[in-house]
């Protein structure tokens, strides 16, 4: 590599430290163009490809086994795509690469942040175990090769709002920092050794993130030994003279970014770095060391050496939206859905007692909300009632009306009281209400008019769009139960709805199999077991301001209200029980415990459920201490009246606390584990104390 890079010149270096990488011809470089998306499958390519759920979605699963396996899938399908083009010598194509910019692992502090869907939640245990899942998934475990290559995104503290994403100065305490903001990164970097980091757009404390010192010289290169790439967000490097007006100009921006440790520029200025060398302001050996970095990538993915040497060269396009992979889509569309009301037991639906339903709202039949943001194309979107319609539209009369738009009233269109005089005639009412991508997402993807947000894509409220609720009061007054399933990639507030419905189910945004998946739900074909990976509050006013990024009062681990449904919280159509919580009694810092819990079936039909550990430290007035935390989770299956035995090992840094230096220790004291399918004082559970004694243990 040495070699290579000593006989380019400082032109053709720089270059090749952009995204859109070109060809270098009498040296056998083919281009390449570092940006491709794989969020919830492979995006952005005009070919036809598998689309799961998103990425908020695939969090409620609470099952890191089926995130790998979908990472496996998704670099499954790029490869096939990126050995086509390097067979035919034609790389060099934007989203044809191998260079995945996926797993946004930010923190989904705030519900109305509209990328926070791409995120696997607001817990950042939860969202390590899941992000790294998909990193392995995505990589691959060959010792030489990579089968693609991930990237933990946006590094670090960016979560919302978007519309000042570029200007933003983040000043978290440096507890919030290491406590909520970098943990998943951690694992992400030190334990699934993910091999691409991007640095976000704004500012944390002053410093623009893609040319922060002690972001990426110290904690990331310095502490936690990252040798892969790291790439600038798109265009950030842009902001540093012209939005943060940190620098004066873009060629000593652009040198501050190298020498901070930003490899490769996603953008049109690193061209830059040659006048930087020029002025003195770097050397080009600290272009070569990036440059190295770099090469070390293309050369991980195979892009220099024979196909027969690659393990995974011979992948071809067979492999696209195969049949297994499509039934996994449906798996995890499935494994998402979360039950959060069922009165009465309503639900599962009776297929032979049901003569008709009447299917309305927004998202009904509309695939592209399905889809959600960063998402590629199926040969095939299967709404609700399409599956309907298939499935049982020879058994039961399915009368289809979408009564209203997401946010507002459809033109000649039936009036409410219409609708409702045509639902009054059916048995059951299933409104498919929820907004899209349209109006939560990243700014300037998303933002229409109507929902009272930012042009940016943030939400301004909780609450489903108005002109929904109105046609569900509408509704309501048939008499006729009344089933609401909601998509959205983040929670709405369900004051009314929680209230009126008779069943409600939160469906995220599913991906081309969702309809499958909610109709495999109604009708008690699959039985639901996901699990909120947000807090669903009651009402905008427990919200803190959206620019303060302090944790006080945010998350189940710092929020002292009431929540409607809590982190970890969900619905089944079984009913499960715990017992015989064996655990040692007494331990010293630095030792692991292992908890061990019986969970039995004890209802009516076979279901999954979602074991969930939480360790609770006594709270302490002088200190910011979480009212509890997950650190274990397991997603199994139980047959009506089956038992099992469940284990979980905690380490030290599952029982130690952040300090407000941001060391996290493990000290003496009592703590209680709790093992349950949800938070303590939610749901029933055992119980353990756990004695430490010993001197403060240092974990990091």
């Amino acid at each position: 590599m040495k070699d290579l890079i000593s006989r380019l010149t400082l032109e053709e270096k720089v270059q090749l430290m952009q995204h859109h990488s070109p060809a270098i011809s009498r040296l056998g470089i083919p281009a390449y163009d570092w940006w491709n998306e794989a969020l919830h499958g492979v995006a952005r390519t005009s070919e036809k490809v598998t689309v799961f759920p998103q990425a908020i979605g695939m969090a409620a699963t609470f099952d890191t086994d089926a995130i790998h396996k979908m990472g496996d899938i998704t670099s499954t399908e790029g490869r096939a795509l990126f050995n086509e083009d390097l067979k035919s010598g034609k790389t060099g194509t934007r989203y044809r690469g191998l260079t995945y910019w996926t797993p946004n692992i930010n923190i989904f502090r705030d519900p109305r942040w509209g990328r926070g869907q791409e995120t696997y939640g607001e817990d950042p245990y939860l969202t390590a175990k899941m992000g790294a899942a998909i990193v392995r998934g995505l990589e691959g475990d060959d010792p030489h090769y990579l089968k693609s290559v991930a990237c933990a995104k946006h590094y670090a503290v960016h979560s919302g709002p978007e519309y000042n994403r570029h200007s933003f100065d983040a000043r978290p305490s440096v507890f919030d920092l290491w406590d909520t903001y970098l943990p998943a990164f951690r694992e992400l970097v030190t334990k699934a050794k993910v091999h691409g980091v991007m640095c976000a757009y704004n500012r944390l404390n002053g410093q623009p993130c893609c040319g922060n010192d002690p972001l990426l010289a110290d904690i990331l290169r310095n502490q936690w030994h990252f040798d892969g790439y790291v790439t600038s967000d798109c265009w950030a490097l842009k902001d540093f003279a012209e939005f943060h007006k940190t620098h004066p100009e873009h060629t000593i921006a652009m040198s501050d970014a190298l020498l901070a440790g930003t490899d490769l520029e996603c953008g049109n200025l690193y061209h830059l770095l040659a006048e930087g060398v020029k002025k003195g302001l770097h050397s080009e050996r600290d272009i070569n060391v990036s440059l190295s970095r770099l090469f070390t990538i293309l050369f991980k993915i195979g892009m220099f050496d024979p196909a027969e040497r690659v393990p995974y060269s011979s992948i071809g396009r067979e492999v696209l939206e195969c049949e297994a992979h499509k039934q996994h889509a449906e798996c995890m569309a499935k494994e998402s859905i979360v039950l959060l009301e069922n009165k009465n037991h309503l639900l599962p639906l009776d297929a032979s007692k049901i003569k008709s339903i009447a299917l309305i709202g927004p998202n009904a039949d509309n695939g592209q909300t399905q889809l959600a943001n960063y998402f590629g194309t199926p040969s095939e979107i299967v709404t609700p009632y399409m599956s309907l319609k298939r499935r049982l539209g020879n058994k039961i009369k399915i009368d289809y009306l979408p009564g209203v738009g997401i946010v507002d009233k459809l033109k000649n269109a039936p009036s409410f009281a219409q609708v409702a005089r045509k639902a009054m005639q059916s048995d059951v009412i299933v409104f498919v209400s929820g907004i899209s991508a349209d109006y939560e997402g990243e700014a300037g993807d998303a933002g229409a008019a109507g929902y009272g947000g930012f042009a940016s894509g943030d939400r301004t409220t909780m609450q489903l769009p108005l002109v929904q609720i109105e046609l569900l009061k509408e509704l309501k007054k048939t008499g006729r139960p009344l089933i609401i399933v909601n998509m959205s990639g983040s929670v709405m507030s369900f004051e009314w709805e929680s209230r009126n419905a008779d069943a409600l189910l939160q469906a995220w945004y599913g991906g081309q199999a969702a309809g499958d998946a909610i109709v495999d739900v109604l009708f008690g074909h699959y039985n639901p077991a996901g699990r909120m990976p947000l807090t669903t509050y009651k009402s905008d006013n427990d919200l803190p301001p959206f620019e303060n990024y302090s944790m006080f009062g945010r998350t189940y681990r710092y929020f002292k209200g009431e929540p409607r449904y809590p982190f970890g919280y969900g619905l089944s159509y079984t009913t499960f029980a715990y017992s015989d919580m064996q655990c040692a009694g007494e331990i010293h810092t630095g030792d692991t415990v292992r908890v061990t819990v019986t969970v039995s079936n004890t209802g009516y039909c076979d279901g999954d459920e979602v074991v969930q550990l939480y360790v609770v430290h006594p709270q302490d007035g002088r200190k910011q201490i979480p009212l509890c935390a997950l650190k274990g989770f397991k997603r199994i299956h139980l047959k009506r009246g089956e038992s099992t035995r469940v284990s979980f090992t905690l380490a030290p840094e599952e029982l130690a606390l952040t300090e407000t230096d941001g060391n996290l220790m493990e000290k003496s004291g009592q703590v209680t584990l709790f093992v349950g399918g949800g938070q303590p004082n939610y749901v029933a559970g055992v119980s353990s104390p756990l004695t430490i004694k010993g001197a403060p243990y240092q974990v990091w």
